[in-house]
């Protein structure tokens, strides 16, 4: 990735119809219902009562946000779901070219390549560097992103306002100049959750410790839509007896969704607890399960 790619010519600016935003909204609130009042199995017109829309908009809403039907969406929320995907997950932390995912259906074909900065470079405390931020929507709500001419350096969900979480990027890197840019951010955005199937490409730039770093790079390479365990990833990356390290390099990410904690549950099934939200967490997991169930079982 490099600053002509992110002034990419062919990308306007989302309107207010396009903005993937105002859908997850809706989304997120109607899994909030889901999730309090699970035991009753709601249906899809008590959703729709809750969320304050009527069952036609609800089930339209979704189809075109995570391209699946409510019933099917809330399918993928459900935990015995979730341990069956571990069950298959067991030996299964693969990139996506070797599983054989293609550009065929709406799955979002993201390659992303990383590198560590060296320990100096953490020291200096990003002196030297011109970091661009800036706001912009997202399939799940308002996101940061921030990055470098080497790459994407941070990227945060909105859960505060944009004055605190921009002076948080800046404690993060005191001494770089940082410069706000939100229509390139929203160009950076669209690459990374592509509506069309044309693969993107976005490099990241690490800054952590050795262990965190081979967290970060396994998650990386796990294969789109799939779940892993702690355990799991502990075992991968050669540390078995690791989890309660792998779960704080795991609360250390300053990156999200590109480094994908989110698909990281515990062995019960139960999701557990998420930097930006658990809703987030949910759509999140359900929405790639969605698109990846559209690739292979794609529709006349």
């Amino acid at each position: 990735m490099n600053k002509s790619t992110l002034r990419h010519p062919g990308c306007i600016a989302m309107t207010d119809a396009t903005d993937p935003s105002r859908h997850y909204a809706l989304v997120a609130k109607a899994i909030m219902f889901i999730r309090s009042h699970a035991r009753a199995q709601p249906t899809l017109e008590d959703i729709a009562a809750a969320v304050h829309v009527s069952p036609y908009h609800l089930q339209r809403q979704f189809a075109e946000w995570a391209g699946i039907s409510p019933k099917r969406f809330l399918q993928y929320l459900t935990k015995r779901y979730a341990k069956a995907q571990l069950q298959e997950s067991i030996d299964n932390l693969s990139v996506a070219e070797n599983a054989g995912l293609s550009s065929t259906s709406r799955l979002h074909d993201l390659m992303v390549s990383c590198e560590a900065m060296t320990p100096g470079e953490i020291k200096q405390g990003g002196r030297g560097l011109t970091i661009v931020f800036g706001f912009a929507p997202s399939p799940f709500g308002e996101a940061l992103v921030a990055w470098t001419s080497r790459g994407v350096c941070h990227f945060a969900f909105s859960t505060a306002e944009h004055a605190a979480m921009s002076a948080e990027l800046a404690r993060d890197w005191p001494n770089a100049v940082l410069v706000r840019d939100d229509a390139r951010a929203g160009v950076l955005l669209r690459e990374i959750f592509p509506e069309s199937p044309t693969r993107g490409r976005v490099h990241l730039v690490l800054r952590g410790t050795n262990f965190q770093i081979k967290v970060w790079e396994a998650l990386i390479h796990t294969e789109f839509g799939r779940l892993v365990s702690y355990r799991q990833l502990a075992h991968d990356i050669g540390s078995p007896g690791a989890q309660r390290a792998v779960g704080s390099a795991l609360a250390a990410n300053h990156i999200g969704y590109l480094i994908p904690c989110h698909r990281v549950i515990r062995e019960s099934g139960d999701t557990g607890q998420y930097r930006w939200g658990p809703e987030r967490k949910l759509a999140m997991l359900a929405w790639e399960a969605g698109q990846r169930e559209n690739l292979y079982s794609p529709r006349a």
